[in-house]
Order: structure tokens, then sequence, then C-alpha cells
């Protein structure tokens, strides 16, 4: 029997696909993962399950859609009771770890944005409460000095190093890190102590810690300790690696605060060039325009096309950080005995508008700009080095690690095997589904979002509850999505097939586990 592979899995945070040296950017530098593409292969058509952290990080474990496992938007948890693959890699013999952001349980203490207005009786939920603790990333259980000894398995991981939030402010086990480590810690973590900049786009903060110190450094040297100290063990591994960047604040420490200039990018896709604007883009707009700012830090909003350039460069910053973390950690990986025996993949949980009609972060409208995400695989042992067009989801990763390990998925795994794509042949998929559930009413949306897509080679369909208008794009001829074709009569057919399409994939969201008894 051939020996299991190790896997290597880095994924980024809110990370749109054409922000990489590997696929066209211009102006980002990012020579270690274009490294791995190199030797592997990059999907260009690949898109999230969901395009908000924590239903997509839920989607990638379990192989199975939001409205399968339940995590269905930030604020929510994986259930506990949920089976993930990690589960069945460390089942069938594989040593697992996760190193940096986890994301499937909230990172806050805090009360929802959005509370019921409805009067709610003495039980207020649909589901009686799970036993077991679901507070492990939030910031109380890293309060007090030492290391908060995390409980595993955690869905599957024996080994946990939880970064959690993001940019410089980072928590978990990096905090407690900090604190130790870091004699002044409590003045390089006030926001008082702001080194000087000239930026005006929001939440860019030059932070004054040492970029040895910040979050992409803490993940790189402890994945660094942790593929030493097994590197010689005779059992496979699976490591996960999650930077919490680049997402915002926008805060690249030390040379990668400048290592990019606004000047060098472009906002090629304003607001002016879409053709006929959805009711939430033309609500943001005003918004906009009326300076009436953010409801919260990770509301999407627009901004001027110089704002939008200042954080290109410093995302471009954040980017460039996490490659050359990873550039170390390859360097260690390649000078073992293991370096021909590991699977490394590159990924990302979503996207980001970043200019795209003058947009920024994420939310309900779902342009590719936030649901295409980078994917590359790159395995020792396939020579077949290519850039595939096929389409593909995040549920698929789990059920292709699997099937690469050799190993059977458990009953109601959605997601299918790329492998084929990976040998040189063509996937049977024709159509990708992407759900997006807001946890509360937003961006001129008189209720909760609810946003089903579908995405073929050709056309994406995007339907909104309740909403008497959606989204129809001709991706062969508009690739941008400038022009939304959902009220053009000649379209009628096509969204009726489309229509038609979406209605069985969502038909097929059944949760298919367990399997029923045979009848009498």
């Amino acid at each position: 029997m051939a020996k299991q592979p190790n896997f290597l899995i880095f994924i980024t945070d809110q990370h749109r696909a054409d922000w990489l040296g590997c696929y066209g950017h211009p102006v980002i530098k990012t020579p270690n993962i274009d490294s791995i593409a190199s030797a592997g292969t990059l999907f260009k058509n690949f898109h999230v399950a969901s395009p908000v952290c924590m239903p997509n990080r839920a989607s990638l474990l379990t192989g199975r859609h939001p409205t399968q496992h339940g995590l269905r938007y930030n604020g929510c948890t994986l259930p506990l009771r949920a089976n993930t693959f990690v589960d069945v890699l460390a089942s069938a013999g594989y040593r697992t770890a996760s190193i940096g952001k986890s994301h499937i349980q909230p990172m806050t203490d805090e009360e929802p944005y959005f509370k019921n207005p409805n009067k709610v009786g003495p039980i207020e939920e649909a589901w009686k409460s799970e036993s077991g603790n679901y507070s492990h990333e939030e910031p109380g259980r890293y309060l007090k000095d030492g290391r908060y000894e995390f409980p595993v398995p955690y869905y599957g991981y024996q080994h946990v190093d939880m970064v959690t939030s993001h940019g410089d402010q980072c928590g978990g086990h990096y905090r407690q890190w900090f604190r130790e480590n870091v004699p002044n810690w409590k003045e390089l973590q006030n926001r008082d102590n702001e080194l000087p900049h000239n930026y005006s786009c929001p939440q860019a903060y030059r932070t004054p810690i040492p970029a040895e110190y910040y979050p992409t450094s803490y993940i790189k040297n402890q994945t660094i300790n942790y593929l030493k100290d097994n590197l010689t063990n005779e059992k496979p591994f699976y490591l996960f690696v999650s930077f919490p960047d680049p997402h915002h604040p926008f805060n690249p420490p030390g040379k990668y605060w400048d290592m990019y200039s606004p000047e060098e990018f472009e906002v090629n896709l304003p607001y002016s060039k879409h053709k006929n604007p959805t009711p939430p883009m033309q609500w943001m707009h005003q918004n906009w325009k009326g300076n009436n700012g953010q409801f919260s830090p990770q509301t999407a909003m627009m901004l001027d096309d110089e704002k939008i350039k200042q954080a290109m460069a410093l995302t471009g910053g954040m980017i460039s950080m996490v490659d050359d973390a990873i550039g170390e950690i390859m360097n260690v990986l390649n000078g073992s005995t293991q370096a021909d025996n590991t699977i490394v993949c590159f990924n990302s949980d979503h996207g980001d508008y970043l200019g795209d009609f003058n947009m920024l972060l994420k939310g309900a409208l779902p342009f590719n700009a936030v649901t295409n995400v980078p994917f590359i695989w790159a395995d020792p042992q396939c020579e077949n080095v290519q850039i595939s067009n096929d389409l593909a989801s995040t549920i698929d990763i789990s059920a292709t690690i699997l099937d690469r390990a050799g190993i059977s998925p458990y009953n109601g795994m959605s997601g299918e095997s790329l492998l084929p794509c990976l040998m040189g042949e063509k996937l049977l998929r024709d159509r990708v589904l992407i759900e997006y559930n807001d946890g509360g009413a937003r961006l001129g949306f008189k209720t909760p979002a609810r946003v089903r897509s579908i995405i073929t080679k050709s056309y994406k369909f995007n339907v909104f509850l309740n909403e008497n208008w959606g989204e129809l794009y001709d991706l062969t001829i508009d690739p941008s999505e400038t022009n939304n074709l959902w009220d053009n009569p000649k379209y009628s057919t096509l969204k009726a097939e489309l229509s038609l399409l979406m209605n069985q994939d969502l038909i097929g969201l059944m949760d298919e586990s367990p399997r029923s008894k045979r009848p009498a």
C-alpha cells in the first residue's frame, strides 16, 4: 500500500483570487505562493460556499453547505455534534493540527447587533441548547497569564494554536504569547500610540508592533515549530495554517506598511461602470455621498478612489507579509525528507470588493470579487501542472483530501473530489451553488438578506428573498458583472432555466445523514 500523503493547507482571510501574482495581479508580489502554483494546479473558477468567514470555514470542514451544517452566518456556531473531514483523518491515523484563525465559534462575547423585534415568549429559540462549550474562541478564555489549555479534539484537531480576531489586536493564544514575550505589550497595543501616517482610508492604522511580533509572524513560527517536531513521525499529518490577514483593519507592520504605494493601483471598475445598479448598490452610493458611514466595522461601504487605492496598497502589504511567511515555512518543509510526500494547498475563506464599483469589504452582493477565491493544489506525486478553468467549490476541498488519502467520506458530504480534474480529466460539475445569510437588515434591505446564487461557465444568477428584483450576468461577454440582465425580456427563458437549476440544487440540500433504517 502506498504511503498516505501529508497535507499542509494555507488559508488567508478575505483574499480575492486575482490578488496574487500567479493569478495575474500586475502589482502584488507573491513569489512563494506563485512557486506553489508553479508546481501544481491553479483553479481560476473556484468559488466559496458562502462569501463570509464562519459559514464558509464550516463548509470547508464539513463538505456541506451552510443550510446543511447549521453555521449560517457570522456569530453562529458549528454544532459540536457535527463530524468534519478532519475527524475522519484523525480516525484514520492522521496527526491533525490547526494553527491560526479557526473561527467556527464566535470570537467575541458581545451581544448580537440585531435582535428579534418581535416579542419572544419564555422559550426564545427553535432549537434547544446543545450540551457542550461554545466559548473556546471568545476573548475571556485568554485573559489569564500562561496558556489556555485548549480541549481537544476540536472539530477533529488534536493540536490547536488559536488566533482570534484580526490585525494587530488578535487574541487567543497569540495574545497570551504576546503578553509573555513583549515587555511593553500594553504600550504597543494602545491605539493612542499609532505611528504617524498620511492615510485617510477607514481602518488604516499604522501599528507600532514590530513585524516579528505581529500575528502573521507568530503563526509562521508556531507552524515551523510544529513541522520540526513532527516531520520525522511515521504517521502522516494534516496541518491547517490560517492567517487572519489581509482582512481589515489595514495595518501591515514595519516595512510592509509602505511596501506598496497607492499610486501603483487603479480603480478599474468604478461605480459608474455598472449600467443598472441594484437597490443595495444605490443605497450604498447614497449612503456614501451622504457621509453616513458604516453600520459596523465589518459592513460593506463605498469610498472615493483615493481611499480605495490606499486600502489596496495596505492590503498588498499584508499579502506580501503572508507570502514571506509561507516562504519560510516552505523552506523548512522542502529541507526535510517529507517534502516529496506532502501536498500543499492555498485557499481563502472569501474575497473583498476592494474597489469594485467603489465598494470595500464584503456583503450581500455576491460579485465575483467576494465569491471567487484562490485555490492551489500542489501534489509532488502528480506531474500534471496546469491552470484549471473547471468550476469548483469550497465544499470540494474535503472530498478531494479524503480521496487523495484513500479514505471514505461520511454520509451527507456534498462536495465532489477534484482528483479527476487534477489528473487532467474534466469534472462533471456544471455549476456551483452559493449561499449568503445576513444576521440582520442592512445595506438598505428591510429584512436580513437571504441570497442564493448559481454560477455556470456562462452565467451568474442571484436570487434575493422577498425582493422583486434579482441579478443575471452573462459572464462570457460581461465577466466584470456590469450589466444586470434580470429585466431584459430577451433573457426570460434563460431566467426560467436557471431558476429550475437553482430549485434542483436547493432541493438537493436536504441533509442525507443519518441514513434511515430499512422499512419494515
